[in-house]
């Protein structure tokens, strides 16, 4: 009968210390990572941000400018977190991990840093946001970081490599929040 008692006492104690503590249902979620990028103009004139946060299946950009022309204007992430003036060509061309064609409505595409349009109003000031998909944050911040840039003209979302938007004309690093 000891014997007996010992045994499911033993059993009892196995039992106590495999059990897992409950798990807390109201700890928040992992804050999702954010960058942002501090437009300027070639005169160093602010221009606006683009902030860049991850989401599942890819990046969300929300980009807001200002002092820019009216119209349409091809916006796009660029591959290199540089924006010497005045032409910036140092950004590089688009953010395309996937070896893509530019545009939308390319077939071949679109790169991963491929936007709408932007829509410039007579107050020179203009806002969109848009979700990259399959883009990374890794990869938009990776050891070389990236750009955001506004182009002088309208993106016609299918010639590559930059869907003949014109010359850049507002630019700005990422930089995490």
């Amino acid at each position: 009968m000891k014997t007996h008692l010992a045994l499911l006492a033993a059993t009892g104690l196995m039992a106590a210390c495999t059990q897992t503590a409950p798990v807390d249902s109201s700890a928040a979620p992992a804050a999702p990572r954010v960058a942002t990028a501090m437009l300027r103009t070639a005169a160093n004139a602010p221009a606006g941000t683009a902030t860049a946060t991850e989401v599942p299946g890819g990046v969300r950009i929300a980009l807001s400018v200002n002092g820019l022309p009216q119209g349409p204007h091809g916006a796009h992430v660029h591959t290199t977190g540089r924006c010497d003036a005045p032409d910036f060509t140092t950004a590089g061309g688009h953010w395309n991990p996937t070896a893509r064609q530019h545009g939308t409505k390319n077939p071949a595409g679109p790169h991963a840093g491929d936007m709408p349009n932007l829509l410039v109003g007579t107050d020179g000031t203009g806002s969109i946001e848009f979700t990259l998909p399959g883009g990374t944050f890794d990869g938009l911040l990776d050891a070389d970081g990236s750009a955001f840039m506004v182009h002088a003209s309208a993106d016609d979302l299918m010639t590559d490599p930059s869907g003949n938007s014109g010359g850049r004309i507002a630019c700005g690093v990422f930089n995490p929040a």
